[in-house]
């Protein structure tokens, strides 16, 4: 039986457009004198309004924070004299940030009252049979509510958060994945070599084939014999959950994340044989180059002395983790995984992966008693990590301290608008465009953990694990409401 895992939504995340501001032209030297007869007048007007406003402190005019400061005047203000027949004065919006020079991480907290919020709502049966739960503060780290918070629980997809940060802190968000073309040296045979890029493209291998054109004619080589090298990771290829459209044989070497259509997100046929797929589509490219391939690709290890002639780089570790958490790419997570187990020595497989995750954690500081990452995706139903340790990595990624783990942060899909949360939340709902959240979806297994602003302008760190629910169509939407309440409290 296939597992169920969320299925990204296809809405577009950041919509651009606006209108077009038309001018009409005039006679050129009526049009600069009006134009300099205005920009005169404006200095003058600028310069006395300047004078009027009063002090500055910071940036902004005291009297301006002082009014932002007065936050109980919210609506109906008018904005100059009215006319008898103009439109009636639009409310003013809310403040939607603390005034300047403000803080809130030393405002009053009411655990009660969040406890109060939120009880009903994480009781609800369309949750199932055992629901946890973690909220913090992650300017202190303070647990603000806690249900079952270091109850070791089935993460589904969560599990990313993870993953993402383990391979930042040991990596560096400039970190990018090679692969690579290197020819034997007597120029007989090319082996092109997989560094565990799942996002390598057609087009990459294009521009690495003219490379390899280029140097072979250097060489006064036309043809070539073709091997590929996928000994860079290690282990059996196939997740435990075994052939499946949500993620394909886990190599070093394949195009497109091995997809056989042509999607970029979200489960897709995929492909017995990724390696061998990608390394005939190169060989394709190579004939396309003027290059002869003679025989059919093999798979061979590239020997050591072998030159590189053509190199392709993946984008920075930082978009790929964001792809991984916006879009619960599993093919990337389990590439990121084992690049974190490469980096720290261990095997690229995935018990390597596992350690390697585990161990810097465990450096970073973080609760990972209990926690038990079989793979970095997720997919796995012996994953275990408990809502603390959730929160824990959450607040550790908004540490302005440690900039580097900021993607973890901006990779969470954002309530109605992106990724798995773009189809989650109506346009008019109370949660929209507030929540940042990763989600998680197995049969039986719902989670969401995030990050919210609350009316005192905390940023809490939340994470909801549910199991034994019914339906995800149900559970999705009880999660949701506990993000949303959330948003709401602190007042």
């Amino acid at each position: 039986m296939t597992e169920q895992v969320e299925e990204p939504s296809m809405r577009p995340s950041d919509p651009r457009g606006g209108p077009k501001i038309l001018t009409r032209k005039r006679s050129g030297a009526y049009t600069w004198q009006v134009i300099a007869g205005s920009a005169a007048l404006g200095l003058v007007v600028a310069a006395g309004a300047v004078l009027a406003a009063g002090p500055w402190d910071n940036g902004q005019r005291k009297a301006e924070r002082a009014l932002a400061a007065a936050g109980d005047r919210t609506g109906g203000a008018h904005h100059g004299r009215p006319t008898p027949d103009g439109p009636r004065p639009a409310p003013s919006a809310p403040a939607v940030l603390p005034a300047l020079g403000t803080t809130t991480r030393d405002a009053p907290r009411d655990p009660a009252a969040l406890r109060d919020t939120l009880a009903p709502l994480i009781g609800a049966p369309e949750l199932g049979d055992e629901v946890a739960a973690s909220v913090v503060d992650t300017a202190t780290g303070e647990q603000l509510y806690g249900r079952g918070a270091t109850t070791p629980m089935t993460p589904a997809s969560t599990i990313k958060i993870a993953t993402a940060t383990a391979a930042l802190s040991v990596l560096g968000p400039d970190h990018r994945i090679a692969t690579t073309a290197v020819l034997s040296p007597d120029s007989r045979t090319l082996t092109l070599v997989g560094g565990g890029d799942p996002t390598l493209s057609r087009a990459a291998l294009r521009a690495m084939a003219a490379d390899t054109a280029d140097a072979l004619r250097e060489e006064d080589r036309d043809s070539v014999r073709l091997r590929y090298d996928v000994s860079r990771y290690a282990g059996p290829v196939l997740h435990p959950i075994g052939p499946n459209e949500n993620l394909a044989p886990v190599t070093a070497l394949m195009v497109d994340e091995g997809r056989a259509d042509d999607t970029d997100r979200g489960p897709a046929p995929r492909t017995d044989d990724p390696a061998g797929d990608a390394a005939r589509t190169f060989a394709a490219a190579l004939r396309k180059a003027g290059v002869e391939v003679t025989g059919a690709p093999g798979e061979a290890r590239a020997a050591d002395e072998a030159r590189t002639v053509a190199t392709h780089r993946s984008v920075p570790l930082s978009a790929l983790v964001e792809r991984t958490l916006t879009n619960s790419d599993n093919d990337l997570a389990e590439a990121l995984a084992r690049q974190t187990a490469i980096a720290k020595g261990e095997s690229a497989s995935f018990a390597g992966a596992r350690r390697a995750v585990t161990n810097e954690l465990k450096k970073l500081e973080l609760p990972v008693a209990g926690a038990r990452f079989a793979d970095g995706s997720g997919l796995d139903r012996e994953d275990r990590v408990t809502p603390a340790l959730l929160t824990a990595l959450l607040a550790r990624v908004a540490d302005p301290d440690r900039p580097g783990l900021r993607p973890v942060l901006t990779g969470l899909p954002v309530a109605g608008f992106s990724g798995t949360l773009g189809g989650r939340y109506a346009p008019d709902a109370d949660g929209t465009g507030l929540i940042r959240a990763k989600t998680g979806t197995l049969r039986g297994v719902n989670s969401l953990a995030g990050t919210v602003v609350d009316r005192r302008g905390r940023l809490l760190a939340f994470a909801f694990l549910a199991s034994g629910s019914r339906h995800a169509a149900e559970a999705e939407p009880a999660l949701d409401a506990l993000a949303t309440a959330l948003a709401g409290t602190g007042g």
